[in-house]
């Protein structure tokens, strides 16, 4: 006797039959990997709290590059770490400044076969470590800041990127980055607004990735984790003013405010899978608490499940063979 309830369970009985009925797919092409170039690099320098991350130099980012072409990744999003620092992150304008000098190594090496993303913040740039000037007060000048923003718009422009990814959760860093690139003709390259960016403690990996300078915390300008409302109205708001793409940061704990976004904006939603979420399942892994390549893949159809088209993930070239 045929039991409608165990309809379900037919369609569970292989792995063939699975695939066949997934309600969500990750595809290669919807991964983003995050790398950072270290200035002055004689080789690669792992990073202690991510492991299987590294500072690239420049040749091996060139290396890293075209694996993720060959691996068919939607793109790669470039952090530079500096040498020297100063109060106003002149390292970031600077045109043989890391970032650029990378952003324009990887497009010389892959052209059009990669999306190419750059990092469109201070906090790498700057001695202080936040993401804007400082006023006499200690506080980030948000008009000051905007109007570096926009040369480094330019400068990445200039260096060939596709998207710029302004992250420092300014008021109206999109407007001016739009207006920048526009103004002087660079009206091809688009913005992925980090939008709904929250005041996460998943970042500390990324601080020692980026030899964040921080002292104290960013909580007066990025998002407050109870804030859902909050998420959706900044990425309406980078919509207005001019965002291709906008996102949401960190991903798993805010796989409803990724939602949220996705059924408010008309725009590809993005979500940044951030350092601390990499850093704890591979912990776990290493000690044998999970299974590691199990937990990756659940992670990413997690965040895509919950409407991103686009995710930055430290695991993007391990998933496409966990994918295959």
């Amino acid at each position: 006797m045929g039991y409608p309830e165990a309809r379900p369970r037919r369609l569970r009985r292989t792995p063939a039959l699975r695939r066949l009925v997934a309600e969500t797919r990750v595809d290669p092409s919807m991964l983003v990997l995050p790398v950072f170039v270290r200035e002055g690099a004689a080789e690669p320098v792992p990073i202690s709290s991510m492991p299987g991350v590294v500072q690239h130099t420049r040749d091996s980012l060139k290396k890293v590059a075209h694996e993720a072409v060959s691996a068919g990744l939607g793109g790669i999003m470039l952090f530079g770490v500096p040498e020297t620092k100063d109060a106003v992150g002149s390292g970031a304008v600077d045109p043989d400044g890391v970032l650029n000098l990378a952003i324009t190594d990887v497009v010389a090496e892959v052209g059009d076969q990669l999306t190419v993303m750059s990092d469109l913040c201070l906090d790498e740039f700057t001695d202080h470590g936040h993401c804007g000037v400082l006023d006499s007060d200690g506080q980030v000048d948000n008009d000051r800041t905007l109007e570096i923003y926009a040369q480094m718009a330019l400068a990445q422009a200039a260096a060939g990127v596709d998207l710029v990814g302004p992250s420092g959760m300014m008021d109206g860093q999109v407007g001016a980055v739009r207006a920048a690139l526009d103004g002087e003709e660079h009206t091809g390259v688009g913005i992925l607004a980090y939008s709904a960016k929250y005041a996460s403690a998943f970042y500390g990996p990324f601080r020692e990735a980026v030899d964040s300078s921080l002292q104290g915390d960013r909580r007066t300008y990025q998002q407050d984790a109870g804030n859902v409302r909050e998420g959706v109205r900044e990425a309406l708001l980078d919509v207005d003013e001019g965002a291709d793409l906008v996102m949401v940061k960190p991903a798993l704990g805010y796989l409803d405010v990724v939602r949220a976004v996705r059924e408010a904006v008309d725009v590809p939603v993005a979500a940044y899978n951030v350092s601390g979420e990499y850093s704890m399942v591979e912990a776990a892994a290493a000690r044998g608490w999970i299974d590691r390549d199990a937990a990756v893949l659940e992670t990413l159809t997690a965040i895509r499940r919950a409407g991103a088209e686009v995710i930055l993930t430290y695991w993007a070239l391990d998933a496409v063979t966990l994918l295959g």
